[in-house]
This record gives C-alpha cells, sequence and structure tokens, in this order.
C-alpha cells in the first residue's frame, strides 16, 4: 500500500471502477466498494416522491440484513428511475450478480444509479463486467481515486475528503467520495443527483452508526441547495467495517465531529461545483424565532432566481434578500432586519444602511466566494447555509443534458 493509503483509508474495504458502457463519453462508468465482513451500514435517502429504483430495492436490503452491506454497486450515466417494473428488475439483478461473484446474499448488496432518468438500465453491462472489477479492486487510495472519478456526470471534478482520530488509544479513519453538480437541493430522510459514500474502520452499531449519520446530514447536505431541485436519488451511505478495532458508541465526540467535518467539507465541495456556477455563497441566518424559520429564510434566498442571478452579475440588490425573506414563511418583522455582505452593513432595521456604499459592496460581490451575513433580531435561531449564482451557462448545461 501507498504511504498516503495507510494514513487516510480505512481498513476493511477495497475499491475499483471499470468501463461498462453506459456513458457516451466512454470513460469509466461502474465502481464498486466491497467491505471484507459485512459492514455496519446507516443511509439516508431522497425526500422526492419520485424514487428511483435502487433506492426502493436499498431499503428492502437494509431492513432484511438489519443494517449490514457487503458490497456497493454504483452506475453512472443512468439514474434507472421512472423505469417502472424493468428498474426494479435491473437493480435486484445487479445485486444477484454481485452476490454470484463475492460469495454474499443479494440483500447484502447495496445499488446506486446516476444519470438520465427515464432510460431502462441495461443491468447485463454492469453483470458482464463485474468479474473482471472484481479481479482488479485494492484497498490504495489510488482505487479510492477511482471510484471518485468513475462516478462522476456534470461534475467537473472529484471529491473526497478524510479524517483520523483516536478513539480508546486506537486510531480510526473516515474516507468519503461523492458526486453532485446540478439537481442540487437534498431533502434527505431521515429527519443530477448527489451520492454520498463514507467509510470507517470504527466498530459502531447500525442504530447507533445512523444516529451520527443523521446528525451529520442535518447540519451539512441538508444545507446546501445548486437550483432547488431535489434529485429522486439521493443517497448519503455510511459503512464501518470495524477493522480498527475501536468500538465507538453513542455519544462519541471524536467520532461525531470528524463525521460531521468530512460531510461539510462533501457539501461545500458539491456547491463549489454546481454547474455553471461562478459564485459561492455562504447564507448567515441569526436571530431568527427558531433554528427552523432560520433554514426557511436561508432557502427563500437560495432559491429565488432574481437573488441568484444578481449574485451573477455581482449586483448588490439587497431588496431582493428582503423580498424573499418576507415570503419565506418565517417569522419576520420587516423593520428589523440587519443585512451585512461580510463586514458591509447593507441594510439596517429594514431600510437602506446609512453606511451602504454600493461600490464597495459591488466588489465584494465580486469574488468568487462570500458570505451574507443576515439579523433577524427575534430569536436564537440560526442557520448557516451554502448555495450558488445562477448564470447563462447552467442553462445551456441543462437545456442540452440528454440531446
Amino acid at each position: 500500500m501507498s504511504e498516503i493509503s495507510h494514513v487516510v483509508i480505512p481498513r476493511g474495504f477495497r475499491f475499483g471502477a471499470i468501463k461498462a458502457g453506459l456513458k457516451a463519453s466512454g470513460r469509466t462508468d461502474f465502481a464498486l466498494l466491497v467491505a471484507d465482513e459485512p459492514a455496519s451500514a446507516a443511509a439516508a435517502f431522497t425526500g422526492n416522491k419520485v424514487s428511483a429504483a435502487p433506492l426502493i430495492i436499498d431499503k428492502e436490503n437494509l431492513k432484511a440484513t438489519g443494517g449490514r452491506v457487503r458490497v456497493v454497486a454504483i452506475n453512472a450515466g443512468n439514474a434507472n428511475c421512472a423505469a417502472g417494473q424493468a428498474g426494479l428488475d435491473a437493480a435486484r439483478a445487479t445485486c444477484a450478480g454481485a452476490a454470484a461473484v463475492f460469495g454474499c446474499t443479494p440483500q447484502e448488496v447495496f445499488p446506486s444509479s446516476t444519470g438520465i432518468i427515464g432510460v431502462p438500465l441495461p443491468a447485463e453491462k454492469l453483470i458482464a463486467v463485474m468479474p473482471a472489477l472484481a479481479a482488479q479492486l485494492g484497498s490504495e487510495s489510488d482505487h479510492f481515486q477511482q471510484v471518485a472519478l468513475a462516478i462522476l456526470t456534470t461534475d467537473t471534478v472529484e471529491k473526497t475528503a478524510f479524517a483520523r482520530f483516536e478513539v480508546s488509544g486506537r486510531e480510526v479513519r473516515i474516507a468519503a467520495l461523492c458526486k453532485g453538480s446540478g439537481m442540487i437541493h437534498p431533502q434527505l430522510v431521515p429527519h443530477a443527483t448527489m451520492l454520498v459514500y463514507i467509510l470507517t474502520d470504527a466498530e459502531i452499531a447500525p442504530s447507533t452508526l445512523q444516529e451520527y449519520l443523521n446528525h451529520a446530514i442535518e447540519l451539512t447536505f441538508n444545507r446546501v441547495s445548486v437550483d432547488g431541485d431535489t434529485s429522486t436519488n439521493d443517497t448519503v451511505l455510511l459503512l464501518a467495517s470495524g477493522a480498527s478495532g475501536a468500538r465507538t458508541d453513542a455519544g462519541n465526540a471524536e467520532f461525531k465531529n470528524a463525521l460531521t467535518q468530512v460531510c461539510t467539507s462533501l457539501a461545500r465541495q458539491v456547491v463549489a461545483d454546481g454547474e455553471g456556477i461562478t459564485h459561492v455563497v455562504e447564507l448567515r441566518i441569526d436571530g431568527a424565532a427558531s433554528d427552523a424559520d432560520a433554514l426557511k429564510a436561508a432557502k427563500a434566498i437560495a432559491h429565488s432566481m432574481l437573488v441568484k442571478t444578481a449574485w451573477a452579475g455581482a449586483d448588490p440588490n439587497w431588496g431582493r434578500l428582503v423580498a424573499a425573506l418576507g415570503y419565506s414563511g418565517a417569522q419576520i418583522d420587516p423593520e428589523r432586519i440587519d443585512i451585512a455582505f461580510g463586514d458591509l452593513p447593507v441594510c439596517t432595521n429594514g431600510g437602506r444602511a446609512a453606511q451602504f456604499d454600493e461600490e464597495k459592496a459591488h466588489a465584494y460581490l465580486k469574488q468568487e466566494e462570500f458570505s451574507i451575513e443576515i439579523q433577524l433580531n427575534l430569536g436564537t435561531g440560526s442557520c448557516v447555509f451554502w448555495t450558488t449564482d445562477l448564470t447563462t451557462e447552467y442553462v445551456h448545461i441543462n437545456a442540452d443534458y440528454s440531446t
């Protein structure tokens, strides 16, 4: 193993990717994450009522195994969604094919798909290349990177994050990868598609693992939006191999913090790679009547096309922010709203700030990344939310997606 693999790659897993012929580009489009032994699993899926076939099968399989996964099979280039019974059959066939190759049950396989909706998935192409892919799996960092590249669709870069720490004197590692660029407004339950896979070698029971994942998701993946569209395929999967021997029970601060940091990194990478974006925006809402109200306010701003196009042009039109707050559904007192672009006051007590300098505000919004601070002065509710602008390039990408 390479030196970096000794540092960042969790023990107990192998990885790899191959060309199955799903992507028109001819690039790798099928990947496997394989646990040496059935791993504890926790997962969250899209809140979209139109759900892709693999998600339906994933839920069935996790229930059947009590939260254990041996093989994760991920294809790009086809979402396997809105394909009716054929889609379910394709997902089950993929599970059966993986089970035959790796000597596990079909219920221990976790299929995932991303790509165009409404086109039948040719599972036979995945099954045909699975033996060759199984033969080339490895546990080094470059094998992990192969998976990160293979699952991309409209993404421009691969997205990975790592952490390591100690539990009771034993080193624990977390490695995560994801894809996501467009169709990004995850509404994950409980509580172009975003797929997230997080691996750790800690020893954690499935129920406890789910608690950790739910907490991390609420503060990270449920706090981002590129275009306000919630995918049919959004999935976050967390696997724990136990290979480190570090038993981690509920309430372990080190694991909780490391997992949240890894998820935050991936969430921000997804936003930064948003389709056609030129600005990444951090919204900080404070003084809301509740945290839920703060989130409503953030989402109203993040999903406003008027706001997002203003950001694209670095236009300091703060009035659009106030308007979005007003229809957000959050409790609002129009005469108590304060807004700042970074350290630059633009709105005080609901009106134009005396210090407002349009030229400085315009220059500030020209930055690739900037923050907007909003104080509602009604309570202690708060929220941090990451989003983007909306550009003509986004329109071009999505106008030509399937043609």
